[in-house]
């Protein structure tokens, strides 16, 4: 059918200026376009239904353009199954997951936030006035759910410097035999030249490195979902000051009652997925 065959365009190849198509749109540009002389919303709806087409909606992917990128991340999900080059981890390894939360705001409301009553929820306004941002660097031991972080004014090399500092004097990570750090490719820690100089700060650390838009295979990243949750939504705030005293008093709390993430996606799962997009491509070819 010519309609479903429209909904399935983008819009902007029939010069038709949307971004994507409502059943309104879809059906104006049908009867315009001379496709139907007329036709209702709702058969139209019904229409798409049957073939579940739903233009109106989207969703974001990216292909991995790293060449190494497999094998690259590859690394990281065998540490999370406690494994490295193909041989379990020793009882003095460690796998930590870093990374930082950047912008924090502190957002002072115009007036004072309400508690929840029966029947209603709790108000919060909607004014209010910028009190300062900051950096929230976090390092969370996997295995052991042992959360380390530090509230920076800047990011950058030596903030970054600091928090590996704060883990890496204390036990058992001081007398460790490696510990694996695991992070992405921020400026602060990108490359040999930051596997260099945390390597002379710190011999014992394996920095591993994950390749470009791979930030999902990060658990420091399901840890700082967890702080944008609970903490900082709604944000409502009287300084940048409480802001800090709130996220490391959490930070105390939540390691008290927190397990090791249930992580299930593995090297097989990740090499079957590269699989299919590759496969994928070819037959787009």
């Amino acid at each position: 059918m010519e309609v479903k065959a429209l909904a399935c365009e983008l819009p902007y190849r029939w010069n038709v200026p949307l971004a994507r198509w409502t059943v309104s749109e879809l059906r104006r540009e049908a009867i315009q376009s001379g496709i139907m002389a007329e036709v209702s919303g709702s058969t139209l709806w019904r229409w798409l239904s049957d073939d579940a087409i739903r233009p109106w909606r989207h969703r974001s992917w990216v292909f991995p353009r790293d060449p190494l990128f497999g094998e690259k991340a590859c690394r990281v999900l065998d540490l999370y199954e406690k494994r490295w080059e193909g041989k379990p981890l020793g009882n003095s390894d460690y796998v930590i997951s870093t990374d930082e939360k950047t912008s924090i705001q502190a957002r002072i409301r115009t007036h004072t936030s309400q508690g929840p009553r029966p029947s209603q929820a709790m108000k919060i306004e909607h004014e209010y006035v910028r009190g300062g941002a900051l950096n929230y660097l976090a390092a969370l031991d996997v295995g052991r759910m042992k959360v380390f972080g530090r509230c920076e004014e800047r990011s950058g090399i030596a903030a970054f410097d600091r928090l590996v500092a704060q883990v890496m004097n204390e036990e058992p990570y001081r007398s460790g035999q490696r510990v694996f750090w695991v992070m992405d490719n921020g400026s602060s820690h990108r490359g040999i030249k930051s596997a260099t100089r945390l390597n002379n700060a710190w011999p014992n650390i394996v920095p591993v490195h994950l390749p470009v838009h791979a930030g999902r295979l990060n658990q420091i990243e399901i840890y700082f979902s967890v702080i944008q949750r609970k903490v900082l939504t709604p944000n409502d705030f009287s300084s940048i000051a409480e802001v800090e005293d709130r996220i490391l008093a959490f930070q105390s709390r939540y390691e008290q009652i927190a397990t090791p993430f249930e992580w299930r996606f593995t090297r097989k799962d990740l090499l079957n997925l590269l699989n299919r997009l590759e496969l994928g491509l070819k037959r787009a070819a």
